[in-house]
């Protein structure tokens, strides 16, 4: 089998998986369904292995598949970009989506909707391969709205729950908005460079640096600036940067295992991967690198803040992912492209890593998600605990693991960039070091560590609730039993019925092993991939190589003379364990062992203070627990705008000018036919006396003009 034949197959084998899940999904038993798609997941690992190999080896593709249509002189074709960044985004796509779902057939094993969840997840990895391997904008944007569509139905895959339907919608809505501007960023590409094959419009963008065009007005603006903006807007959709980030915690409604796939490896890292993608044109616009680097500074800190309020297990995870992508895009932001990327590897096992912990910790809890019922799991479930702990050092950055390297390298970056904004870039994610390990943390000790708690209600800090409310208001649906039921749990708004959560004496257990086994295999990279990959990934050749086609353009701009950052940082590098070493001595590490030593002291020695800052500042809480007002604003605002838009319209076109002047024109035509309706008798006499008149008249007017 030659090597383009194995490009198709990677994105071919988990779409076969699906089409047989999906269409046969009423008629095949469950372990077909779950066998084809997980051995279509497998073989795409399998072969993104071979093709990273390959690639490792020099051997890099750029071209067409298939031509989908030709339009004038623009072709419109499917064709694959097999380069380093390609085979490293294929390689983390399919391993975690491999891991989803071996995992999936322990969590959703209740559910009647198991063979179309496995269709599901088997189309969203194939919509994802096709997006990293497209080497043109027109199959870029094929995937991209593919996964947004899958994601759609995932996310409301309990459909008989309003909140689920809610939510999907949130996030169909919110990702058009952002591809509103992706797709018009795509039309000036197309407009300008007359092509839409990666390869063509990198080689020509040089040539268009300094070309102005018009939008209104007599302004001229930067076509690189313009073009480039337009893009990242795609990505604030897709990476849920603010303000469009609103959908990703409201996702929380599917099943854990898409949190998984959708919030660590695949759907959020898109837009990612996409601005990496597009580094030869973002080099061109520093305005535009500015403004990814001031969006992505505000949601690293501020959805950090939000984590530290939640008390679903999953809404933790959820902001803490918010707050990560923000670090990736800053690192975009200061040029420093590789690291982004870096991070996005990283932070795709150890985040999977802990959503499938926090899953496994749901099931143990008989589907209650409510932190504030559990405490002292850690001898009930341990190998949920341990993995979970590594997923959290992981995430705060502890020397040695894998966030560390990326987190750190990050920092660093941003230290050196000088990208305008770069100064607030530095204290946000500086600050959102300690953030990060408070929340992480406060998590992690509520969890596993502490009294036991279940089967009671409690407050934000352990202490028992007496809020009527929350015992009896429900945030699932009919489906008691079936997966995890992921509600919006807003404070209190947590089930503590007797079909979620332990009943009375009963005990947490332990996750069978389909479930537990991914957890173990997502808890190694978590804690050797950083060591092994920042030489090579950061400061090495790997992206060095150049993009076939065109005539020496890297793979991801590394060393650039106008954006010194990295060039800087490379100068401080002296090998992976040197830079965890030194790590001890640097403010990071003092931010995040502050972080964790003030979550143990307030959530287990001293559960009064918390208790004591919310009362203090009331105010803040309730800023922080309506997130902000992004979504009362966006429902005020938008849809208040769109109802008041629709009533004007209404009022003012339908009843004042239809019905109005247009049937008041009608009803003045319809009165003079009904005069003239008189004279239409069917008598021969009567129509010889209207002649007559008729004649009289016209002799009248014939005589009087002569």
């Amino acid at each position: 089998m030659d090597m383009k034949s194995l490009y198709l197959l990677v994105p071919m084998a988990p779409l076969v998986g699906a089409i047989i899940a999906g269409l046969f999904c009423r008629i095949i038993p469950r372990w077909v369904a779950h066998t084809a798609t997980i051995a279509g997941v497998a073989i795409a690992f399998i072969t993104s292995i071979v093709i990273f190999k390959d690639v490792m080896a020099g051997n890099t593709f750029n071209g067409a598949v298939y031509q989908w249509l030709t339009s004038g002189d623009y072709k419109f074709e499917v064709g694959f970009l097999i380069d380093s960044l390609t085979v490293t985004m294929m390689l983390v796509v399919t391993s975690v989506s491999l891991m989803v779902h071996i995992y999936t057939i322990g969590y959703m094993q209740e559910d009647p909707g198991y063979n179309r969840f496995f269709s599901y997840i088997s189309l969203f990895t194939f919509s994802m391969l096709m997006l990293v391997m497209s080497n043109n904008f027109m199959q870029l944007f094929f995937g991209w709205e593919a996964v947004g569509l899958v994601s759609y139905l995932l996310i409301g895959f309990w459909y008989t729950r309003p909140t689920a339907i809610f939510a999907n919608m949130k996030a169909f809505l919110v990702n058009r908005v952002g591809d509103f501007g992706f797709i018009l960023g795509i039309g000036l590409v197309l407009a300008h460079f007359g092509s839409l094959d990666y390869a063509t419009v990198f080689q020509k963008a040089p040539e268009f640096a300094n070309v102005t065009i018009n939008i209104w007005g007599s302004s001229e603006w930067s076509l690189m600036t313009v073009t480039c903006i337009l893009l990242f807007i795609g990505a604030m959709g897709k990476s849920a940067q603010v303000p469009l980030h609103v959908w990703l915690p409201d996702s929380m409604e599917g099943p854990t295992p898409i949190s998984a796939l959708i919030h660590a490896a695949t759907m959020v890292t898109a837009g990612i991967f996409m601005v990496a993608r597009m580094s030869p044109l973002f080099e061109l616009s520093t305005t535009a690198l500015s403004f990814v680097i001031v969006i992505g500074s505000i949601t690293a800190l501020f959805m950090g803040f939000l984590g530290i309020i939640q008390n679903d297990i999953k809404r933790v995870v959820a902001y803490s992912t918010l707050s990560q992508l923000g670090y990736m895009t800053v690192a975009l932001g200061a040029s420093a492209y590789s690291v982004a990327i870096f991070h996005l590897m990283t932070h795709a096992f150890f985040k999977a890593l802990l959503f499938l912990g926090a899953g496994s910790v749901i099931i143990g809890m008989h589907h209650d998600q409510d932190i504030r019922n559990m405490g002292g799991l850690r001898k009930y479930m341990p190998i949920t605990w341990i993995t979970s702990l590594i997923g959290s050092l992981a995430l705060i950055g502890t020397p040695l693991f894998a966030g560390f390297y990326s987190k750190d390298s990050i920092i660093e970056a941003v230290k050196f960039s000088n990208i305008p904004g770069s100064g607030f870039a530095y204290f946000a994610v500086m600050a959102g070091v300690f953030v990060t390990a408070f929340y992480s943390f406060r998590m992690y000790f509520l969890v596993f560590h502490g009294e036991e708690r279940f089967g009671k209600a409690h407050d934000d800090h352990g202490h028992a609730a007496h809020d009527a409310a929350a015992h009896t208001k429900s945030a699932h649906d009919d489906h008691a039993g079936h997966g995890d039921h992921d509600g919006d749990h807003d404070d209190e708004e947590v089930s503590h019925d007797h079909h979620h959560g332990l009943a009375p004496g009963q005990k947490p257990h332990e996750s069978p092993w389909v479930v537990t086994l991914p957890l173990v295999l997502l808890a190694i990279p978590s804690v050797i991939i950083g060591f092994i990959g920042v030489g090579p990934l950061v400061f090495g050749d790997y992206f060095k190589m150049t993009i076939p086609g065109t005539n020496g353009i890297p793979v991801i701009f590394i060393d650039n003379a106008a954006h010194p950052a990295m060039a800087e940082f490379a100068t401080h590098f002296h090998g992976a364990a040197a830079m965890a070493m030194h790590a001890f001595s640097t403010a990071p590490f003092w931010l995040a062992l502050s972080g964790v030593a003030l979550s143990w002291f307030f959530y287990m020695k001293r559960p009064d203070i918390p208790a004591a800052i919310k009362a203090r500042f009331e105010w803040l809480y309730t800023v922080l627990d309506n997130k902000y007002y992004f979504d009362k604003f966006n429902e005020a605002f938008f849809a208040g705008g769109a109802r008041m838009l629709g009533k004007g319209l209404w009022k003012g076109g339908d009843v004042a000018v239809i019905d109005g002047t247009i049937n008041g024109s009608a009803r003045l035509v319809g009165w003079v036919a009904s005069a003239v309706r008189c004279f239409q008798t069917g008598h021969i006499y009567s129509y010889a006396f209207t002649m007559i008149i008729g004649l009289v008249v016209l002799m009248t007017l014939w005589v009087v003009r002569a």
